[in-house]
């Protein structure tokens, strides 16, 4: 089938090939054949409806399963839901700079930042659209700043004064469609884009955390190869490569195809009420080997956890969801789910 298509594969090969030194960590757990440790992610117990359906929309990770092989359960207690409400009452010291913001991942990042009291900046080419999707918030909580990522001139140093870290959600589809207007292209954003932020940002960001796809070391091997057509895995891994190399403490999120909503613009008070549906249970691995799909909403918490988890500075991670229940915004489970990941790929390399 793939020969019938127009387009000849983009190469992958950008760079040369670089060795990821990652921190080995002293971590004591039991070892499992497995590369994944699944997790439940328990949903709000406030939640009374779903933003949409469980129906996937186009992403840049189409895939189609959880390989069986690549499972492991664990079975963990419910998350406390006084956490929430403790981080309601100590406003955290955090001043979150959120690229990305006006997207599916990107609002729900906003709105669980605004939910746990945690101060954020927000950049937008149209900084009006944030009304309509966040209402109007103190600017204690929620700053909104004019700014394109794709060009380098509107990112004046004002914008990244005084953040102490950063979550990068941008991105754009895999093949041509009307979000291309504009200029919108997966070369513009996924590659210029986050270079041009990462350039700009001051050395004293304490993390950056990047949101891109599954697959983006295997562009040139059917599925992904298709996906890739237009390059969108090539700039996604441009872009990864760009936030490894530049000194800046980093976690990236490879997500799998983006399931739940939201698939466009939602009111505040409907994203603090998302729920990932079924798909609460959370597959999190490394060495770009997970194969599946992931609810928006499990891609959004685990940027937020990954803020203050120290193991996974200077890490990869790929993340799915299925279905089942999971550790909700449980810090210790989400550490623990990060942990195995870790330890497994480790004892996968010895």
């Amino acid at each position: 089938m793939a020969s019938t298509l127009p387009f000849p594969p983009i190469s992958c090969k950008i760079f040369p090939n670089q060795s990821q030194n990652f921190p080995v960590l002293p971590l004591h757990l039991p070892y499992s054949s497995s590369v994944h440790s699944l997790f439940r992610l328990k949903s709000s117990a406030s939640s009374s409806r779903k933003v949409s359906s469980s129906s996937s929309s186009p992403s840049t990770s189409s895939v189609s399963s959880v390989s069986d092989t690549l499972v492991e359960e664990e079975v963990l207690q419910s998350p406390n839901p006084e956490s929430v409400e403790v981080s309601q009452k100590n406003p955290s010291s955090k001043l979150v700079l959120v690229a990305g913001g006006s997207g599916g991942v990107g609002q729900l990042v906003v709105a669980s930042l605004l939910g746990r009291n945690i101060k954020a900046r927000l950049i937008l080419r149209d900084p009006e659209k944030a009304t309509s999707l966040f209402g109007k918030q103190d600017e204690a909580k929620l700053q909104i700043v004019r700014g394109d990522t794709r060009n380098p001139q509107d990112l004046d140093p004002a914008i990244f004064e005084g953040i102490t870290h950063v979550i990068c959600c941008t991105g754009t589809t895999a093949f041509p469609s009307r979000r291309w207007d504009g200029d919108n292209t997966p070369e513009r954003v996924d590659w210029e884009g986050v270079r041009n932020l990462v350039s700009a940002l001051p050395p004293s960001v304490k993390r950056i955390i990047l949101v891109s796809s599954i697959g983006v070391t295997k562009c040139n091997e059917l599925p992904w190869s298709i996906m890739n057509l237009f390059g969108v895995l090539k700039y996604k891994k441009m872009g990864e490569d760009f936030v490894r190399n530049s000194g800046l403490p980093f976690t990236i999120i490879r997500a799998g195809r983006l399931t739940d909503g939201p698939y466009t613009s939602y009111d505040l008070n409907t994203l603090l009420q998302a729920t990932a549906g079924e798909r609460r249970a959370v597959l999190l691995g490394q060495g770009d080997k997970l194969v599946g799909e992931v609810s928006r909403l499990v891609v959004a918490e685990a940027c937020l956890q990954a803020l203050d988890i120290d193991l996974t500075e200077g890490q990869i991670y790929e993340i799915n969801s299925i279905k089942g229940e999971g550790p909700g915004s449980d810090r210790e489970k989400w550490q623990e789910l990060f942990k195995s990941a870790h330890t497994q790929s480790l004892q996968k390399q010895s």
